[in-house]
């Protein structure tokens, strides 16, 4: 595996890439990364001849009360889990290589990027675009691995490769769970123990929303309120949202067909959770 941290080497390893006619694959992340991560790294090797993982912890996306300083990194075991996978090349650049002194220009979206998380993370979306279009810009994929986890990224990700004709595929790859059901995430690390069990609410609430879809149940309400009664029955969790929608737009739906989204977010203590299931 190759690791790069400059710009000028990435567009050369580029344009050996492409003067040897291989297909390029990317993985963007923020690193500290687990087996969700590497399921997109497993993807990426399924649809191109090279994969390139990028680990950069963005502070575009992160707001003033958030935890951008306290964000789990630990690029010596990034660096092992991504050779260890088969990557081929690490791109790990800094913030100043990113976004250089009086870097100004931003990508913003529009009416889906002011629901769910953009509502409750005013400019978060504005900073994942703006890094996503930079790594685009600097790698030219042929494809890019996003996890579903992430459904409302993915779904603005998709509309900005559609919306400017970039000509790059986009695979999203389903949510990789703990055994118990629990969404792979690097804040589960500031999880505690009995925190993470109550966490467990989250992907049970899911999950019978899921169940009662396939049990003919189509009332989103109905869905929601089996979502929220799991939240709600567990000590220390508190829902932020609970969205039933389309899965273009995201806009709430009345009725739940087949690829509606189920989409949550949760504190549980104080450590904010994100997860979601597709009915199908």
């Amino acid at each position: 595996m190759r690791e790069i941290a400059s710009i000028k080497q990435l567009r050369s390893w580029r344009a050996a890439q492409r003067a040897a006619g291989r297909r390029v694959a990317l993985v963007p992340t923020m690193g500290y990364l687990h087996e969700g991560h590497l399921a997109l790294v497993d993807e990426a090797r399924r649809r191109a001849d090279t994969v390139a993982l990028s680990i950069f912890v963005n502070p575009l996306q992160f707001g003033p009360n958030e935890d951008l300083d306290r964000y789990p990194r630990d690029l010596p075991r990034d660096r092992a889990l991504s050779e260890g996978r088969g990557v081929d090349v690490l791109f790990a650049p800094s913030v100043e290589t990113m976004y250089p002194p009086g870097a100004e220009v931003r990508v913003t979206a529009g009416e889906t990027a002011e629901r769910w998380e953009g509502a409750a993370r005013p400019g978060h979306y504005t900073g994942v675009l703006t890094v996503v279009a930079k790594l685009f810009h600097l790698l030219e994929p042929d494809v890019a691995c996003f996890g579903q986890k992430d459904i409302q990224q993915v779904t603005l990700v998709r509309r900005m490769l559609d919306d400017l004709d970039w000509p790059i595929e986009l695979a999203m790859v389903p949510t990789v769970r703990d055994v118990d059901g629990l969404a792979l995430s690097s804040r589960n690390a500031y999880l505690s123990p009995a925190e993470r069990a109550q966490a467990l609410a989250l992907s049970g609430g899911l999950g019978a929303a899921a169940a009662a879809w396939r049990a003919g149940e189509r009332s989103a309400p109905a869905l929601e309120a089996l979502v929220r009664a799991s939240i709600d029955a567990a000590p220390g969790v508190r829902a932020e949202y609970i969205a039933v929608v389309d899965p273009q737009w995201l806009r709430p739906v009345p009725v739940a067909a087949a690829g509606t989204i189920v989409a949550l977010a949760a504190r549980v203590g104080t450590t904010r959770l994100i997860d979601n299931v597709i009915l199908e």
